[in-house]
């Protein structure tokens, strides 16, 4: 269903990503050996609208709630966990893109509007004050999907003439960097999370967003993007993008592990695994599981999107539980493949059992830094019990 503004619906979107599902599945191997997904599968998803979902209507946009986006994201990490990946972190610039400058909007966006970043926000890029901007150059790791991208966002902090340096996002076009061959990897390897090189380019201003103003929900974008969606925190909902893939990962793990237990037949006995007490309680529990961690992520997004509808603040100690929820998803989602893993038995350890993607991918996912729950959850720790920790992914 379309709505009548052309805008696709909830049901529209997810049943998209539903079609696509056996193609991706079909394409997996092929990606981890190429070490990136294949052009159809980003050509599927321009096609399918999915990396509109979250950019203004002004520019050709859906605006979706971003309960749909990962409704999406879950539905196609079950197929293919690193096509999701990519969909995840290269669809959710388009919603930081909308905070910055109009200027910088229109340079991206002006003459092509399904343009794609990457992005590597770890702040390690060196900066120099100039005139109008900023001498920027560094290595940055972990830039998934970017052989698909013409632009990329390099995080760096900016000094300050009284106070801790600023923390930015820096917008540079892929003329001005270079890809490094250098993701050989256990998990998620179809992601092609190259590292960005750039020995120094210029950056003008309005091509810099402050984490700062993220946090805030003030970003300079909202003057042309005033939609409740733009007022979300940066850190609630980029967190999101690189956790939800796991949701689908552990889905894709049970599917897989109840299709080929549910045929097998043990070696020692010839008894039906399926009628043993290990496998059944296993996939109850991931069923179990999941489904709390769907309601969860559900519940956290309708309550952020009900304080920005109503253009009240969110508080602070709301967006500490939340982005704790965010990363504990994750080590939820891995104790769900592990178990499935090892109720499958000594079938598990080959490379031709299904289960065995889903293990290394889930791994690899729990690997990246936002998905670390211990920072986190020290952080939501020391707000109940009266601290207050200064942290821009809120």
């Amino acid at each position: 269903m379309t709505h009548a503004d052309g805008i696709p619906s909830h049901d529209e979107l997810v049943s998209r990503a539903r079609a696509l599902a056996p193609a991706l599945k079909a394409r997996a191997a092929q990606a981890a050996i190429d070490r990136r997904i294949p052009a159809e599968t980003i050509a599927d998803f321009k096609e399918a609208g999915f990396f509109r979902m979250l950019q203004p209507r002004r520019w050709g946009g859906f605006e979706v709630h971003p309960n749909t986006y990962f409704d999406v994201q879950m539905t196609l990490a079950a197929a293919c966990p690193s096509s999701a990946w990519v969909l995840g972190v290269v669809g959710v610039h388009n919603w930081q893109l909308a905070l910055f400058d109009a200027r910088a909007q229109e340079e991206v966006w002006g003459a092509d509007t399904p343009v794609l970043i990457s992005s590597l926000y770890m702040p390690v890029g060196k900066v120099r004050r100039v005139e109008g901007g900023y001498m920027f150059s560094g290595t940055w790791g972990f830039s998934s999907g970017s052989d698909y991208c013409d632009w990329a966002f390099l995080g760096g902090f900016v000094p300050t003439d009284d106070g801790p340096p600023d923390m930015r996002t820096f917008l540079v076009p892929k003329r001005d960097y270079t890809l490094l061959d250098d993701w050989h990897v256990l998990g998620l390897k179809g992601t092609g999370s190259r590292s960005v090189h750039i020995e120094e380019c210029f950056v003008p201003e309005h091509r810099t967003h402050r984490f700062g103003d993220g946090f805030r929900q003030s970003s300079p974008g909202h003057e042309q993007n005033s939609a409740p969606l733009y007022r979300l925190p940066f850190g609630q909902i980029f967190v999101r993008s690189v956790s939800t893939s796991a949701i689908g990962i552990a889905q894709g793990a049970l599917d897989a592990f109840l299709d080929v237990q549910s045929k097998r037949v043990a070696r020692g006995d010839g008894a039906r695994v399926a009628g043993d007490p290990t496998p059944q309680m296993a996939a109850a529990r991931a069923a179990h599981a999941l489904d709390q961690i769907r309601l969860v992520l559900g519940r956290n997004f309708e309550e952020l999107m009900g304080y920005c509808e109503r253009g009240e603040r969110i508080p602070v100690d709301r967006r500490v539980f939340f982005r704790f929820s965010s990363s504990e998803a994750v080590e939820q989602c891995v104790r769900v493949v592990d178990d499935l893993f090892t109720a499958s038995g000594g079938s598990a350890v080959f490379l031709d059992n299904p289960i065995h993607r889903y293990f290394c991918d889930i791994h690899t996912a729990r690997a990246h830094y936002a998905n670390n729950p211990d920072k986190p959850g020290r952080n939501l720790g020391a707000t109940m019990l009266g601290e207050r920790n200064a942290d821009y992914f809120i």
